[in-house]
């Protein structure tokens, strides 16, 4: 009995795959032409048949359903576009991305970041020996970016007075750099 049930079952898988044989051999060549236009044309031609592939090992399990009813063609062709779908946007989600960083060459030049310091450093001094209204405007001119007025208004002085401020703290600040230069 259990020989008898396992011919039957046999038989009814050869029929299956026979008949779906048959039915993909028959129709195969249009499936492919669909999945070739929804994925694009010709650039994307191993895609179609990869998507053609797929939707029939989905359609194979339910071959006898689908045959039976009549939905074969339209599950095919509904798989194909799902995935393809799918395929665009997980392709859509790619984005290429520039290196974060280039590269740079091993002997490439890089500024030394304590000259920087000994820079301020100098300038600090240079500057702490000014008068005090001749530093503030210097501060306030060239540290804050303020215009003559408003370093006229902050000192209490005329406009013209903190023009002179200012011209006459860098004249000593010219001096004394020329100074520290010839120190060197």
């Amino acid at each position: 009995m259990a020989d008898a049930r396992r011919a039957t079952r046999g038989g009814l898988r050869q029929d299956l795959s026979s008949d779906f044989a048959e039915w993909v051999a028959a129709r195969g060549p249009a499936l492919h032409r669909f999945a070739h236009l929804v994925t694009g044309g010709a650039t994307v031609t191993a895609d179609a048949a990869d998507l053609v592939q797929d939707a029939l090992v989905g359609a194979y399990p339910r071959w006898q359903e689908l045959a039976r009813s009549g939905t074969a063609e339209a599950y095919v062709r509904r798989s194909i576009v799902n995935a393809s779908v799918t395929r665009w946007r997980q392709q859509r989600r790619l984005v290429a991305v520039p290196d974060a960083e280039p590269h740079v060459a091993a002997d490439a030049h890089h500024p030394d970041p304590t000259a920087a310091l000994a820079d301020a450093a100098l300038a600090w001094r240079l500057c702490a020996d000014l008068p005090p209204t001749q530093r503030a405007a210097v501060v306030l001119r060239f540290y804050d970016d303020w215009t003559f007025g408003e370093i006229a208004r902050v000192l209490d002085c005329t406009e013209s007075t903190a023009r002179s401020h200012i011209h006459r703290a860098l004249a000593v600040l010219r001096t004394r750099l020329a100074e520290e230069g010839d120190d060197d």
